[in-house]
């Protein structure tokens, strides 16, 4: 982690990813990225539906591919690259046949190192394969729900899936939240652990830098009046002054479940993730 001298307040606890020692300096590729208006919490309809977003840097839009229908075709990294719109790191993958792509990439590959999406693959990072010929206790990212349906699990930075099991034509994959969940075992995952395991350590160490990010204030909800919070009016510091903990739309939180009893992927869920104070 990149630490700075405290010449001010905020900057006395500011930290980043050193980016100079894992980048390579590397333009984005242009016929790889276009223009994108983010939505910032607003619906098709303008609404706000999440709070605290909006404003922030402009971001160019990098085409990562999650597909990988590349098969059987080896390719080479050329470089690694900062992409605004996640957290991981994206390097550009140039195939034999000399397609370019984007790709998110696993922790320790770097630019000069290959990879394959093959169903013989061997086991190094960065490599594709079917679910099914993954041997158990391996780390996984990049892991398809349903076969050709593109990754969807275990993308952002420093995550990692584990395998369990494989029975019955289904992989028993450990999420990153601790859930153990069936996934068929046709569907392919990359071999590795997502790239940034560090992002988690950074320390904005100013508002404005949230800012920057396109993250907005938040507001407390016992700062508020009693018109706009549950929480809100009294004289000086209050407490919460109701039961149990509720939103700011009077919905209670905080131990109640809010998952859809007959949710349809209920069948595959092996073991539910721990939550609340044992964690």
């Amino acid at each position: 982690m990149k630490t700075y001298k405290p010449t001010s307040k905020s900057r006395r606890q500011m930290t980043n990813v050193n980016y100079h020692d894992i980048l390579t300096k590397f333009p984005p590729t242009k016929s790889l990225t276009y223009g994108r208006k983010r939505a910032v919490g607003r619906n098709s309809q303008g609404r706000i539906t999440v709070r605290h977003k909006g404003g922030g840097h402009k971001r160019l839009y990098r085409q990562v591919d999650f597909l990988y229908d590349k098969k059987e075709i080896p390719a080479k990294i050329k470089s690694v690259e900062y992409d605004p719109n996640r957290s991981a790191f994206i390097g550009l993958a140039v195939y034999k046949d000399g397609e370019k792509r984007y790709v998110v990439l696993p922790k320790s590959v770097k630019s000069g190192d290959s990879f394959i999406v093959s169903e013989k693959a061997e086991l190094n990072p960065g490599n594709r394969l079917p679910l099914r010929n993954i041997p158990v206790g391996t780390f996984v990212y990049n892991i398809e729900i349903n076969p050709h349906g593109g990754a969807k699990i275990g993308r952002s930075a420093g995550i990692f899936a584990q395998v369990v099991a494989n029975t019955d034509g289904y992989t028993n994959i450990k999420m990153p939240s601790s859930e153990i969940r069936r996934i068929n075992e046709n569907c392919w995952a990359s071999v590795g652990v997502v790239s940034n395991e560090e992002h988690h350590l950074v320390n904005y160490g100013k508002a404005g830098r949230s800012r920057w990010r396109g993250i907005r204030p938040t507001v407390r909800g016992t700062a508020m009046n009693p018109v706009d919070h549950p929480y809100g009016g009294g004289e000086g510091r209050q407490g919460r002054g109701t039961k149990r903990p509720k939103t700011m739309w009077g919905k209670v939180t905080g131990g109640r479940k809010t998952r859809t009893p007959k949710k349809y992927s209920n069948v595959f869920i092996v073991s539910r993730r721990r939550t609340g104070k044992n964690k």
